[in-house]
C-alpha cells in the first residue's frame, strides 16, 4: 500500500514536463498548452524560481503553486499565478502546506497585498472561476476576501469578415490614419501607453514581438492617438487585448475597427475563437464583435498589512 506522506520542494526545469500534464489533469475547466506554460513560469518579468513549489507524494506531483509579485502604485502585491492539487489527495493539507510556502516567501518580500491569479502583465486567468468550489471555499479560509469580479468574453470570428478596405479608408477623412504598427513606431508606442496604461506595456511589448505584429494602431494628425493588439498574453490561443484610446479619438468609432483588424488577423491565421479577457465594457464588444460572456471571475485579495 502506498503511502501519502508528501513533501514540500522547490521547482526544478526538469519538472515542467510533469507539471504540464498535472496541471491539464487538476484544473478541469481549462487545458494549458506547453507554450502558455512556459509563458507564465519563464516570460514573467518577476520570475522567481524561488518562490514556484511542488508538493509530491511517491516521487509523482501531487500539488503545485507559483507565486509572483509586482510593485504598483507604491504597493507591493503577491499573486498566486498558478495553483492545483491532485484531486486524489485534496483536503490532506497539501494546498495549506504549498500556500505557506509562498506567503512565507511574500512576507520575505513585505508583500502588502496578495491575490489570486489576476496577476497584471502575465497571467492565465484573471480571477476564481467559481465553478473551482473548492479553491474559491480554500481562499476564503484562509481570510481572502472577494473584491470584485470581470469576465472574459467569446467572439466567433468566422461569423464574418471583419474589415473591408473602404471601413479603414473612411477614416482618413477625418485626418486618421489606422494601419498596423511597425517597429519603427515602437517608441512612440510605448510612450502613449505609458501616458494612461503603463500595466498594458508588457503585453504591448509582447505582441509587438509577433510576426507580423499583432498591434494595430491609429494616428490622428501624426500622433499615436489608439491602439489595439493580441498576443500579449496567453500567447497562440487567439487572446485579445489590451486596447487603448485616448479622449481625442473617443466617439469616433477608432476602438471598433482597432478591434476589428485584430478579429481579421486571427480569423486569417484560423482561429475559430477570440477570448477577450478581463472586460469593463462588455456593451462595446458586443455591440461591434457580437461577443458574449464565456466565463466568469471572482477575484479576491488578502491584506498582509
Amino acid at each position: 500500500m502506498e503511502s501519502n506522506t508528501f513533501k514540500i520542494r522547490g521547482f526544478k526545469e526538469s519538472d515542467f514536463t510533469q507539471v504540464h500534464d498535472f496541471l491539464n489533469i487538476n484544473l478541469e475547466f481549462d487545458s494549458i498548452s506547453t507554450e502558455i506554460l512556459s509563458e507564465k513560469l519563464y516570460k514573467d518579468p518577476n520570475f522567481d524560481i524561488n518562490n514556484v513549489h511542488i508538493a509530491e507524494i511517491n516521487n509523482k506531483i501531487a500539488g503545485f503553486i507559483q507565486g509572483v509579485t509586482r510593485d504598483i502604485k507604491e504597493l507591493r502585491y503577491a499573486y498566486i499565478k498558478l495553483f492545483a492539487v491532485d484531486k486524489t489527495y485534496r483536503r490532506q493539507g497539501i494546498g495549506t502546506k504549498l500556500y505557506n510556502k509562498a506567503y512565507e516567501y511574500f512576507l520575505k518580500q513585505n508583500a502588502d497585498i496578495i491575490r489570486v491569479y489576476d496577476v497584471p502583465l502575465n497571467y492565465f486567468m484573471p480571477g476564481i472561476d467559481p465553478r473551482y468550489t473548492a479553491g474559491l471555499c480554500f481562499f476564503e479560509k484562509l481570510g481572502f476576501k472577494k473584491f470584485d469580479e470581470t469576465c472574459n468574453l467569446k467572439v466567433n470570428l468566422q461569423k464574418q469578415d471583419w474589415v473591408k478596405t473602404e471601413d479603414i479608408d473612411k477614416f482618413k477623412h477625418k485626418n486618421i490614419i489606422v494601419k498596423r504598427a511597425e517597429s519603427h513606431d515602437a517608441e512612440e508606442l510605448f510612450e502613449f501607453v505609458d501616458e494612461e496604461w503603463t500595466l498594458w506595456k508588457h503585453e504591448v511589448k509582447m505582441a509587438l514581438s509577433s510576426n507580423p505584429p499583432a498591434v494595430f494602431i491609429a494616428r490622428f494628425d501624426g500622433k499615436i492617438k489608439a491602439f489595439s493588439a493580441y498576443n500579449g498574453n496567453n500567447l497562440g490561443s487567439a487572446w485579445f487585448g489590451p486596447m487603448g484610446t485616448h479622449p481625442d479619438l473617443r466617439g469616433k468609432g477608432t476602438g471598433g475597427i482597432l478591434l476589428k483588424l485584430c478579429l481579421q488577423d486571427m480569423k486569417d491565421q484560423g482561429f475559430k475563437h477570440s477570448t477577450i479577457p478581463w472586460v469593463g465594457p462588455i456593451s462595446f464588444y458586443s455591440n461591434y464583435a457580437g461577443a458574449v460572456v464565456d466565463r466568469v471571475f471572482w477575484r479576491y485579495q488578502f491584506h498582509v498589512k
